[in-house]
């Protein structure tokens, strides 16, 4: 066992509270990782305030990368020393969705319980999301560590675990943009951007950004958005026909605002798809014309973690970086201590920051 130092959930929509926690050893396919850096996701937010439910106490995060300090008997390809993303992309590799080739959606389920953290009066607490990365070191199934290299600033490659993943992922791997076509992608916040890049990486001819905020509409320009239209604007969906009068071909929703999802098949053209990328809280609904869809040959289809392959796909985005056509570093608003996550956590909360990371001491 070893001792850390965690941020605990103990009630719904309270402050995260500092406290010393054990954290067992590797079983024989995990592995222990010593925390670098984690960003704060709006899904570990929608967790804390109780949005989507869930087992109390618990530790949040799921956006990280560190060190391999210790390893399980069955665990082959890592080694101690090893630098790798901390991600919640659990894989069985042998159930229908892991089968073919959708590890994000694996359909063998976990053990709450038998999670590796407890307080320091031996009660059990939730590692969620199988993660429990707001700490200085983590017990992971094997399949969520992919090796990463030194020379990435830590609180870059983090976002490779999440962020990055689900915003590239659901351009390029759900909504299959191909050159020439057209995305709107709702949402210019750390996903949305991400999002953007996925559309410019894939060839889409024009990529049109729909935000609340000028402000973010200039970021996405800096991100590979041709055009932005102000959410707000009472014309708005006549500015994106004007652009694209066809409409068009992927509206990615990268926002949990009910009003976004509304709005996204108004934007489709024939046989065009919404990609349902944000999370709402459970028990918030959206409503549309089904005669519209079938008469158009549209979809709506959801996408989790950008249905990210990830031996296949974080190379290749490292690649990318490497190359000056992924950005990361441009993607970081804030460096916190893990003592000051809930600043961390109020800060991402005004909806300006693209990602706040907690930073470990080396």
């Amino acid at each position: 066992m070893t001792r850390i130092q965690a941020a605990v959930c103990r009630a719904f929509g309270t402050p995260l509270e500092i406290e010393t926690l054990t954290l067992a050893a590797p079983g024989p396919a995990e592995a222990q990782v010593r925390m670098e850096a984690v960003a704060v996701c709006h899904s570990d937010i929608s967790f804390i305030d109780g949005g989507w439910q869930g087992q109390l106490p618990a530790v949040y995060g799921h956006e990280g990368v560190g060190r391999v300090t210790a390893i399980g008997a069955e665990v082959h390809g890592l080694h101690v020393g090893d630098r790798v993303l901390v991600t919640l992309i659990r894989a069985c590799h042998h159930c229908p969705s892991c089968a073919t080739g959708h590890p994000a959606h694996c359909e063998t389920a976990t053990d709450p319980a038998a999670g590796p953290l407890r307080d320091a009066d031996d009660g059990h607490v939730l590692n969620a999301m199988n993660c429990g990365a707001f700490a200085e070191a983590v017990t992971v199934h094997h399949s969520q560590l992919v090796p990463i290299p030194d020379e990435i600033p830590a609180e870059s490659a983090c976002l490779l675990a999440c962020g990055v993943i689900t915003g590239v992922g659901a351009a390029i791997n759900t909504a299959g943009l191909r050159p020439g076509q057209t995305a709107v992608v709702i949402g210019a916040g750390g996903v949305g951007l991400n999002a953007i890049q996925g559309a410019r990486i894939a060839g889409a001819a024009r990529v049109i950004a729909i935000d609340m905020s000028e402000e973010k509409l200039a970021a996405a320009r800096d991100f590979g958005a041709t055009d932005g239209i102000l959410a707000s604007d009472p014309d708005a969906a006549a500015a994106l026909r004007r652009i694209a009068h066809r409409g068009a071909d992927a509206v990615l929703v990268c926002t949990g605002a009910i009003a976004a999802y509304e709005s996204a098949l108004r934007h489709l053209g024939r046989r065009g798809r919404a990609v349902l990328v944000g999370m709402p809280h459970s028990g918030q609904m959206s409503s549309y014309e089904p005669v519209i869809l079938a008469a158009l040959g549209q979809g709506i289809i959801g996408s989790k973690m950008g249905d990210t392959v990830l031996a296949r796909d974080i190379p290749w985005m490292i690649d990318l970086y490497q190359q000056g056509r992924l950005k990361l570093d441009e993607l970081v608003s804030g460096r916190w201590s893990l003592a000051q996550i809930n600043e961390a956590i109020a800060d991402t909360r005004t909806g300006g920051a693209r990602r706040n990371v907690i930073l470990f001491p080396a």
